[in-house]
């Protein structure tokens, strides 16, 4: 049992917002109370107390769309890499680097990743693999550093054709793979969903493996219109829009989630909304890739259930926050646009997307939630509340002013030290790795 207590708590429960100089109790995975410091204190005496230091005490974040097979690119640079559009960023960089991603540089770029993760106080992704270079078994060595770093986890493989059809077939059956494992191992720390990549690099013949493979069993993860190569291909070779093309093979629906949507019509987004397909916004990597601004605010007003991720741009998803407002506006060319839009996204509906995969309530400190709780380090020099937190986020904080973190109940980063987790150790192991990754990608 743990006591989390003198801070600022913000709960994001509307019944009980806020508390001057309180704290969260925890016991196994789940919070059992939450109240002031010194009344906690008193009920819980024999529980282990972790002190915030005033410092401000909130739910843990939820990315809700990433890529992990990306850990080890930071610092990369590919020899004759020069890109000039979506396309050849893609070819050039991304695809090429999945290519040499041998089993051990996937298990490497995880630990990357959930370092950074813990590091911001994220505490579940939804991941989008890939590692053409080795693909079965990959999700499984995700899953199993997902285990040992007590980061809730969603995996998918990314089906694409753009390797050949024996690839494309070695994807469908690591998907299938791992919806059975997660199936016959209920976890609600892990949970499978059938990935694809765009629909520009998926056929219809594939589309009707990956629809007779999945059989109905787990919601799909794919890309869509993130570049105009979805429209262009949807239009010219099956002459419909790539939202229509995707309710022909009946993706859509309440457990599928798209990424990007950057270039779809209201039309698309009238259908996306009527099937309760979800939505996930990358607003950084979107802006990186020079692709477009998604119109997030027309798809709030639509009704749309949308999500904020990074797409591995960063780990830091008050990073993303910020930048998601700022596009947004900018775009609008309305400074008085979005606040609501993206806070909704992080905050409330990152929560509801988790909760469609994973059965589980997370996103408040509130009893019976999941245990998935951090420390910021951050002492207000202005009023702070409930009332105003968001304007203090978005103007004051960043994701590495965390200094503790927990995961369902288990304590992994503590005043900026992880507890029962050999940083050293896998910061050298992920150096090997990636020095070996990068000299076979040059040659």
């Amino acid at each position: 049992m743990y006591l989390i207590a003198n801070g600022k708590v913000i709960t994001r429960d509307s019944d009980f917002p806020y508390i001057e100089n309180g704290g969260v109790v925890t016991q196994d995975d789940k919070i059992i109370c939450v109240g002031e410091t010194e009344k906690l204190k008193k009920e819980y005496p024999d529980a282990q107390f972790i002190d915030a230091k005033g410092n401000v005490i909130m739910p843990a974040f939820i990315n809700a769309h990433t890529h992990i097979y990306s850990g080890l690119a930071r610092g990369l640079s590919i020899t004759g890499y020069n890109p000039t559009n979506f396309y050849e960023i893609l070819d050039g960089m991304w695809w090429k680097l999945d290519r040499h991603l041998t089993l051990k540089a996937t298990r490497y770029s995880a630990y990357a990743t959930y370092l950074e993760c813990i590091r911001n106080g994220v505490t579940t992704v939804f991941d989008h693999h890939a590692s053409f270079c080795e693909i079965p078994n990959s999700l499984f060595e995700i899953a199993d550093v997902a285990k040992e770093m007590g980061v809730r986890s969603c995996l998918c493989y990314e089906v694409s054709n753009r390797d050949g059809e024996q690839k494309c077939d070695e994807a469908i059956k690591e998907n299938v793979d791992f919806i059975t494992y997660c199936q016959n191992n209920d976890n609600d720390m892990l949970k499978a969903m059938f990935g694809m990549h765009a629909l520009f690099t998926i056929s219809d013949k594939t589309f009707e493996k990956c629809v007779k493979a999945n059989d109905n069993r787990a919601g799909y993860h794919i890309h869509i219109c993130e570049g105009t190569n979805d429209v262009e291909d949807s239009k010219k070779n099956y002459g419909m829009l790539p939202v229509e093309r995707l309710e022909k093979w009946g993706i859509l629906g309440e457990k599928t989630i798209l990424g990007h949507c950057i270039h779809i019509t209201e039309k698309e987004m009238d259908m996306i909304k009527a099937t309760n397909t979800m939505v996930v916004n990358n607003p950084e990597s979107n802006m990186g890739n020079a692709v477009g601004c998604s119109p997030i605010l027309k798809m709030y007003e639509k009704g749309i259930l949308l999500g904020l991720g990074t797409d591995a741009y960063t780990h830091d998803m008050l990073e993303s926050l910020k930048v998601a407002l700022i596009i947004q506006r900018h775009n609008a060319k309305n400074p008085n646009v979005g606040w609501c839009e993206v806070t909704d996204m992080l905050f409330k509906n990152n929560a509801v997307i988790t909760k469609n995969h994973f059965g589980v309530d997370t996103g408040k400190l509130k009893a019976g939630y999941k245990a998935d709780v951090i420390v910021m380090d951050y002492l207000p020099f202005t009023p702070f509340s409930d009332n105003n937190i968001d304007g203090h986020m978005i103007f004051g904080m960043n994701g590495r002013q965390c200094r503790t973190t927990m995961s369902n109940g288990r304590l992994l980063y503590k005043d900026r030290e992880f507890v029962d987790i050999d940083e050293e150790r896998i910061s050298f192991e992920t150096q090997k790795a990636s020095k070996k990754l990068w000299k076979s990608i040059n040659g």
